[in-house]
């Protein structure tokens, strides 16, 4: 029996490790009330813009706004809990669905005494089809 259970633990640790997933950026985001992040994602021919912002906070609950690909949607996001955060997919599916490029916003934490929110944003992109860069953050000027 004992080595029964030393093999569903080693057999779960290498299926875990199998499978994670590989995110090809992941970058914490700090924003105050009501300030707009915005990304450009590239792909094929397609420009696009993802930009999201919280305008409540509320009963450990944090209204979200995002918009992407002309779908704007508000989400209600919560610390610890199973609604922490949101995927979004940035291309159409196709037959390889498995593998589409998404965006997965985390949020971490808020701060009130500075009414900052912190997130936390993914990116997969197996396929490294994607170009994603913030339209927001200032480049260093040469």
């Amino acid at each position: 029996m004992k080595k029964f259970f030393s093999f569903l633990l080693l057999f779960s640790f290498l299926n875990a490790t199998l499978y994670a997933v590989e995110y090809r950026i992941k970058e914490t985001i700090v924003l105050k009330k009501d300030k707009t992040e915005k990304f450009l994602v590239k792909y094929a021919k397609f420009e696009k813009i993802f930009q999201f912002n919280w305008t409540l906070y509320k009963n450990d609950g944090l209204v979200v706004k995002r918009s992407y690909d002309r779908f704007v949607a508000q989400d209600v996001l919560y610390l610890n809990h199973t609604n922490q955060s949101v995927r979004v997919e940035l291309k159409p599916r196709s037959v390889a669905f498995r593998m589409l490029p998404y965006i997965i916003l985390k949020f971490v934490k808020f701060d009130a005494n500075t009414q900052e929110a912190t997130f936390e944003l993914f990116l997969y992109d197996k396929k490294e089809q994607i170009e994603f860069k913030s339209l927001t953050k200032e480049t260093p000027k040469a």
